[in-house]
Parts: C-alpha cells; structure tokens; sequence
C-alpha cells in the first residue's frame, strides 16, 4: 500500500509552494488509495515555534487536505513532530558511528562559506573535508575550543536513481555533496539524517517534494543504504515563483495563507494550483476530493512555475 506523507517545515505561514506540494502528495497518495502521515519538521525548535505548527495544521483543514496519521490523529509511529523523535536519530547516529563513517567538523560558517571552498553549479557549497583527517590531538585540541558537527564519511560512488517525474539522476557523493553533516555543533540533528530515520519508521513508500530538494536524495538514498532501510519513491516537481521569477519564501507574506484567506475560498485557491499544475485546464474552484479525477503525473510541469500577479494582490 502507498504510504505518502506532507512534511512542512513550521517555520512561519505556509506558502502556496507548501500548499502545492501539500496538494500534490495528498493527490498522488490518495488516486492510489493510500495512506497521508504528516510530520511536522520543527528540528529548529528556536526558529519553529509550536503556534506554527497549530496555525499549520488549522491551515490545511481549511485546505481540505486531510491525515490518516499525525497530530491531532492517533499513528503507531507517534510522535509526530520531529522536535520529540531524537532519541531515534541518536540512535540511527551511534550505528553509523559503529560503522566507523562518522567524524567531529571544527569548520565555521564563514570558512565553510570562503571564497575559495569548493561550490556546486548550482552555487551550493561542497564541503572540502578540512577535518575528515585530522589526528586525535588535533581533535582534542580544537574541541577544548568549540563544539564540533559531526558529518559523514562519504566515498567516491556514483548514486543513481530515477525520478518519479524528473526522471533519470546521478550524483557522485565525493565530488557533488562532500561530506555532509548528521547532527550540527549546538546538538541539532541534521535534516538529511531525521527525515531519512522518520520516512523509514514511518513506512514512507512515496516522497512528493519540491525540485530544491531533489540534489538532496543521493545523500539519503546512501543513508537508506548505511542504515539497511527500504528507501521510498522519490517525486520531484517544479518549483513555484513568483510573477517577478524569485524563490517563494515564507517571507512573502502576501503569498502565505494570512493574507490569502482574507481574499480567495480554500476551493479557488486549489482550482489555481491545480491548473498552473497542469491538470485542471479550467482553474475553476475545486476542492481536492474532487481534483482527483483529473489529476496526473503526466501533465505536471517539469520547469518552474510563475504565479500569477493577481495572487500576490493584497
């Protein structure tokens, strides 16, 4: 059975790109009659405060947008916001020790960001391995001075899949990624390591995201691997813009559902969605229950999408 899942990250008023992707999985699990977990991926608890989370989920009941587990919804892979799971990314953390893959990083932000560290075409930064090697004294030394990350040792390796949507993909872990990190210097577990531990503890079958985090899968395909998991289905789509062609944010308030439930009906703005999607050539309202009829893979866009300015109106 296709076990689908929302995984927002409650870090202000979602966003029509959050709702998309919402709309998405939500669509894609249930035309195949599945399961909807929704996690609330709060890890950055200074950043995520919990008033977001509950406007989230009051936010999606407008939506229609319904779970068969997460909060507010009894689950067998209770809790449900990542904020209450570290006991299980501490121990998916230990095994990766035991396996002799894990390393203390002493780096900064801003050397991690110099100049001259190795960048992406993309303009992500590749981490250099500047401490992958360093001897035990040097640890010792370093670590009297600051706390260090942890990452992981990642080798020379092709990891290759292929895409539910965007299709074919490789990446060399060594040259593409570098070593990547598992849990930050203030104890904060990384994003890569708790969503691979939780999609997996959760019997995750089918990932629906943005396009952004599509670079991001060979890192956790190989931490499926490390850790003897069954990795899900990844399905990747375009991002939303906005009319003058930037990145939506939750800084973007006009965008975000305080502004637009003052001005469109839950079933207007899912009619727009799922037409700029390319499976509701009318943009008539709908409510999701009902674009499921009419939606498909196929007719999804695989370059990025333009809002249209009338939704930035305030």
């Amino acid at each position: 059975m296709t076990v689908g899942r929302f995984a927002p990250s409650p870090s202000g008023r979602i966003h029509l790109g959050n709702i998309l992707c919402c709309l998405l999985a939500w669509l894609s699990a249930r035309q195949k009659g599945g399961t909807v977990v929704l996690r609330i991926e709060d890890l950055d608890s200074a950043r995520c405060p919990r008033r977001y989370a509950d406007q989230m989920i009051q936010d999606l009941r407008w939506l229609g947008l319904d779970w068969d587990r997460g909060p507010e919804v009894s689950g067998p892979d209770e809790p449900y916001f990542q904020s209450q799971r570290s006991a299980l990314y501490q121990a998916a953390l230990d095994r990766l020790e035991a396996q002799g893959l894990v390393y203390p990083c002493f780096c900064t932000r801003a050397e991690l960001h110099a100049a001259g560290a190795p960048h992406r075409e993309d303009g992500l930064t590749v981490y250099a391995g500047t401490c992958r090697n360093l001897t035990p004294t040097q640890r010792a030394e370093r670590s009297a001075r600051r706390p260090p990350a942890l990452r992981l040792r990642v080798p020379d390796k092709e990891v290759s899949f292929i895409d539910g949507h965007m299709g074919p993909c490789t990446e060399n872990l060594e040259r593409d990624c570098g070593d990547f990190l598992l849990r930050r210097s203030d104890g904060m577990f990384a994003y890569q390591l708790a969503v691979v531990v939780d999609d997996a503890a959760m019997g995750v079958t089918e990932v629906v995201r943005g396009a952004d985090l599509l670079s991001s899968t060979p890192r956790q395909l190989y931490l499926y691997q490390l850790l003897d998991r069954t990795p899900p289905e990844f399905i990747h789509f375009p991002l939303l813009l906005a009319p003058d062609g930037r990145r939506l944010s939750k800084r973007d308030a006009d965008a975000g559902l305080d502004s637009l439930r003052n001005r469109v009906t839950a079933e207007e703005l899912l009619g727009t969605l799922a037409a700029l999607a390319g499976f509701h050539p009318s943009g008539e309202p709908a409510s999701a229950a009902e674009l499921l009829g009419e939606f498909s893979w196929e007719t999804v866009p695989r370059e990025d999408i333009r809002l249209p300015a009338h939704l930035f109106e305030s």
